[in-house]
């Protein structure tokens, strides 16, 4: 049950975090403040939960651990499960949040940071672009949560190429979609936006599944065969480490 609420909290900080610099602060720190704020979120949770569950904390993050061989198919529900009660969580204090103002808020005509495509992209980028750009991004995520857990890669560093290549990934997707590669990320707003949010759901559900499937084929086929490792067993302090530690 640790790992489970561990992941509740790790996706309820990544939610609140990123998706809260959208709402409450978009206007002063723009794209690249909200792209930080996503990258920021996720690898401060590295090192927070990393050890706890390996700190998915995105359900096409767990599916491209899980089709690698490196996550264990009887905690996948569980996983999921956690992800989504805290992107939803976090969306519902958002939400109290920001219509704490005089003016209040509608997350209906306000966007409340949920993902879309066509008339809801902040750029006007259509269905196609929108699953592409899904697709490939989620990819250059998973990818580097593969790279960068393997057995080979530095011990304890994890955290740092997972955080920076979020604030890439934001960069370049929100302008696009608001940037999902996390259904669980757009599930949490899109419960509160509900009309043409859930409608274009479907979307950012499956075009991050496939980007994952198709980062963990693609790092089997370059990857040097060696013994795999859990993601938070890469994410933890080497033993010698730990016996320093004080409890």
């Amino acid at each position: 049950m640790k790992r489970y609420a561990a992941e509740l909290i790790g996706t309820f900080v990544l939610v609140f975090g990123g998706c809260g610099a959208a709402v409450l602060a978009g206007s002063h720190i723009g794209f690249a403040g909200v792209a930080f704020a996503f990258g920021f979120s996720l690898l401060v949770m590295a090192y927070a939960i990393g050890p706890i569950s390996g700190c998915h904390i995105n359900p096409a993050v767990t599916f491209g651990l899980l089709l690698s061989g490196k996550f264990e198919a009887k905690h996948v529900p569980g996983y999921v499960i956690a992800q989504i009660a805290g992107a939803i969580i976090a969306s519902g204090v958002l939400l109290t949040i920001a219509q704490g103002t005089s003016a209040g808020y509608d997350p209906s005509t306000a966007g409340f940071a949920a993902n879309g495509y066509g008339a809801h992209s902040p750029g006007g980028y259509n269905l196609t672009a929108a699953f592409v750009a899904e697709v490939v991004l989620t990819f250059f995520l998973v990818f580097t949560v593969l790279g960068a857990t393997d057995i080979k890669a530095p011990v304890g560093f994890a955290g740092i190429p997972i955080g920076i290549v979020l604030v890439l990934i934001h960069l370049v997707g929100i302008p696009v979609t608001n940037t999902s590669v996390n259904p669980a990320r757009s599930i949490g707003p899109a419960v509160f936006v509900g009309g043409w949010a859930v409608v274009q759901l479907w979307l950012f559900i499956v075009a991050p599944l496939i980007g994952a499937a198709i980062a963990a084929v693609l790092y089997k086929l370059v990857a040097a065969s060696e013994p795999l490792i859990a993601v938070r067993t890469a994410e933890s302090a080497l033993p010698s480490q730990q016996a320093e530690r004080p409890r």
